[in-house]
């Protein structure tokens, strides 16, 4: 993928660098409160090696995201494909964040998710993104909110991912966004 520039982020491919925060933010309990699993070190590994294929391939995906100013990598925000999850229509792609904690509430996932919907909407020129997180995440929910994405509740979904064992963690949330509804967020903006 070719790096995208915000005010203040590059959004990237991964590198061998960032293996380390790419395990932290797969292994810490507090980002990772709302999965039903931790990463070991070589299972993080093997996902960035993963991922990196994958948006190398396609051109996007949950791609690194690094403060300019200083190179630090802080986790990832991208878009990508569902194919993986069944219970959405083919084709749907979605937005997505991970952020290690002590560059949450600073608004990097906003500001990266917007260049994100940009490249979705004018570049891929995709018709919706939609997003969805475990119902008490508030913290994702407040993201989409923030994005103009609107709540779905005729789309929220068992995710097929989360084993029986999590039921907590099984009912997902949908949010979408239209491009003719993110067009007119933006014209009003402007």
């Amino acid at each position: 993928m070719k790096p995208m520039r915000t005010e203040r982020l590059i959004l990237r491919n991964w590198e061998d660098r960032d293996r380390e925060l790419f395990h932290r933010i797969n292994s810490d309990e507090l980002v990772m409160e709302f999965f039903p699993f931790r990463r070991t070190r070589a299972e993080a590994d093997a996902k960035m090696d993963e991922v990196r294929a994958w948006v190398d391939e396609d051109g996007y995906g949950f791609a690194a995201a690094e403060i300019a100013a200083t190179g630090e990598c802080i986790g990832f925000v991208g878009i990508t494909g569902t194919e993986d999850i069944d219970v959405l229509p083919a084709g749907t792609i979605e937005i997505g964040w991970r952020l290690a904690p002590e560059f949450w509430g600073k608004g990097y996932v906003t500001e990266a998710a917007e260049a994100w919907l940009a490249y979705g909407f004018e570049t891929l020129d995709l018709d919706e993104i939609v997003s969805f997180a475990v119902y008490e995440n508030h913290r994702s929910t407040a993201v989409m909110k923030r994005l103009g994405m609107r709540v779905d509740p005729a789309g929220d979904f068992d995710h097929p991912d989360v084993p029986d064992s999590h039921p907590a963690l099984k009912r997902h949330v949908l949010y979408r966004l239209s491009r003719e509804d993110w067009q007119a967020r933006k014209k009003a903006a402007q």
